[in-house]
């Protein structure tokens, strides 16, 4: 008999360093490769995940049509299905007598929750499933703690995991996949999906275009291309244009590109090139966003309220929706804070800058809710990722893992160290 495995691909969307697919085809004589597409979840704000903003809309479709046609190239192809993942999946399970379900290992709580529920569907028709961590430098398998005992300050844990940690390997890219025959991919339409698609603003940083292949385009021209890495310290901070940052993040957080082949690229190029500080910051980052993966492990629902895991019990201020629309709008009457908000709602990004400091207006200056301004960006953000945005948004309300009370920024300050011409803002305010 035939032995089938299904491989649910979520935010894992790529070849490259996929445990979850390499697994799949080693344990099974064919395998039917599936990405599911739930309209509800796209549009509605239910309280526990926001509606997903059309640019982050836009380049999760252009991701999962790349996908398809890599998958293709191998001898396979991607299944699309549109529905219910918990209704939809377990059908394709049964029509294929598939023995397991492969898929990603979830760190945020509802993620996690979807996987647990997804397993005793699964069980009803005695099909397994199985997880794989896809999106972490280190494996929670090879830290030197537990996830109980994880440092609540960020430098503690980093000195720990880079002095008794290895990086593990990337995995080999699959040559060849065997498949039953999967029907040509039919994307749905922005229409078809209860949205309309925007027009490209031309002032965007970048033409970000999702996908595996324009992810290691991108790699490859900011390493190896334009040494852009080399000085990758001393212009990140940048406000505009494409080359001030990597802008590796919209691909990391769809999983067009895995962080351990970034950090594999790295080390090839401090091989050949010559390491220094720059190089070394980009996998500091790396594992800045690790670690909020592993303290939402560790605290899970705690990073979702008001006081987060600080042990404070304050009371939530009343929302001001008229200045909270202003900010969006970016009509604060604070032209830095405007530039910057006008740039998320055209383009879907905004630099690390400008993240920074918006929050902390938000937050201080406002005086707001800062768990309205975290779902405003889970909206908006093509890169949006639950750890590393709900974790940056508690870190600065001082209710996340920082040892100080929170983190004001001075926005004029600010403005004239990262502006002091006015080019950001000249270019967003017209």
């Amino acid at each position: 008999m035939t032995k089938k495995g299904i491989v649910w691909f979520k935010t894992d969307l790529r070849l490259h360093d996929n445990e979850t697919l390499i697994k799949a085809i080693e344990e099974n004589d064919a395998i039917i490769p599936i990405y599911c597409i739930n309209p509800q979840e796209l549009n509605e704000s239910n309280g526990k995940v926001e509606r997903i903003g059309d640019f982050r809309l836009k380049f999760l479709l252009e991701s999962i049509a790349e996908l398809d046609t890599n998958l293709r190239k191998l001898g396979s192809g991607l299944l699309l299905l549109v529905g219910n993942p918990l209704e939809e999946i377990p059908k394709i399970a049964f029509k294929y007598s598939a023995r397991k379900v492969y898929a990603k290992r979830e760190v945020a709580i509802f993620e996690k929750q979807l996987n647990v529920q997804m397993e005793q569907e699964l069980w009803k028709q005695k099909c397994l499933f199985e997880e794989y961590s896809t999106s972490t430098l280190y494996l929670a398998t090879d830290l030197p703690f537990s996830l109980k005992d994880i440092p609540e300050v960020f430098t503690n844990f980093r000195k720990r995991v880079e002095k008794e940690t290895e990086i593990r390997a990337v995995f080999d890219d699959p040559e060849h996949i065997i498949s039953p025959t999967i029907p040509a991919l039919n994307l749905p339409t922005f229409e078809e999906l209860g949205r309309q698609e925007k027009q490209t603003e031309g002032r965007g940083v970048l033409l970000f275009k999702g996908g595996e292949n324009e992810a290691l385009e991108r790699l490859n021209y900011y390493l190896f291309e334009s040494h852009l890495i080399k000085k990758y310290k001393e212009t990140r901070n940048g406000l505009v244009g494409g080359n001030y940052s990597s802008k590796f993040s919209p691909w990391l957080a769809n999983g067009c590109v895995s962080a351990r082949m970034i950090y594999a690229e790295i080390k090839k190029y401090e091989a050949e090139f010559g390491a220094n500080e720059s190089t070394y910051w980009l996998i500091f980052e790396l594992i800045w966003r690790d670690y909020f993966r592993f303290i939402f492990k560790k605290h899970q629902h705690k990073l979702f309220a008001f006081n987060g895991i600080s042990g404070q019990k304050n009371t939530p201020p009343k929302p001001n929706f008229s200045l909270i629309q202003n900010w969006k709008t970016g009509k604060t009457g604070n032209d830095f804070i405007d530039a910057n908000m006008n740039e998320l709602r055209l383009t879907g990004f905004m630099s690390n800058r400008g993240r920074q400091n918006v929050a902390s207006y938000f937050i201080h200056e406002m005086q707001q809710d800062w768990r309205i301004g975290a779902r405003y960006f889970e909206e908006q953000l093509i890169d949006y990722d639950a750890s590393s945005n709900w974790g940056n948004w508690a870190y600065l309300a001082g209710v996340g893992n920082d040892p100080r009370s929170g983190r004001q920024f001075n926005i004029e300050k600010q403005a004239k160290d990262y502006d002091p011409v006015n080019e950001y803002r000249n270019l967003w305010l017209s």
